[in-house]
């Protein structure tokens, strides 16, 4: 296996990236700790949670144990963060853990053995698992987003009533090799 797959997973972990950066910059700051009920979790908690998750995950990935000691998983769903600005930095500094770990690996890392939890996983196994997890949590937040901004939302992909135009744009264009990811990345690299 070639970088090709990290290339790819790092994309993929960017685009999703992106999807919450974009959901947090349309939602009031007050509104990031709306919780819909008592077993709800509000934007901050999912944010301290995914942020927990990468950190022990990523930190010393290929020599120490995904589930690190020094990780209170279960204090990353206590609703403290206070701030807006305190939760974008707890949402990055768990980013920033991940794709550090992930431009240092190289196709010969694939097929190590890391363990999480004591169970073992290769690299490639171990990058999917997350691959999986972070996007789950991803998705409730967005969706938190849509339930907040209302009327007021900003679709992150095809617009409702305009797959026909996105696909006849698509369509227009001979066949290509290109990551799904590349027109959202680029756009939004542009708009910053």
């Amino acid at each position: 296996m070639d970088t090709n797959y990290l290339d790819s997973v790092i994309k993929q972990f960017e685009y999703y990236k992106m999807l919450g950066d974009k959901t947090f910059a349309q939602i009031p700051d007050e509104k990031l700790f709306w919780k819909y009920n008592n077993e709800s979790n509000n934007i901050a908690i999912i944010v301290k949670h995914l942020s927990g998750n990468m950190l022990s995950r990523w930190t010393d990935f290929l020599t120490s144990d995904g589930e690190k000691d020094w990780r209170n998983r279960d204090a990353e769903f206590e609703n403290d963060i206070q701030t807006k600005e305190e939760l974008i930095e707890v949402w990055n500094r768990g980013w920033d853990c991940l794709f550090s770990t992930l431009k240092s690996l190289t196709a010969r890392d694939l097929n190590t053995i890391i363990y999480i939890r004591n169970q073992g996983h290769t690299t490639l196994e171990a990058i999917n698992r997350q691959l999986a997890h972070y996007p789950y949590h991803i998705g409730q937040i967005v969706f938190l987003g849509k339930m907040i901004c209302d009327d007021k939302w900003v679709s992150l992909s095809i617009p409702k009533g305009n797959s026909k135009t996105y696909n006849a744009e698509k369509f227009s264009k001979p066949k290509h090799n290109e990551h799904f990811t590349n027109e959202y990345l680029i756009k939004n690299k542009e708009n910053e």
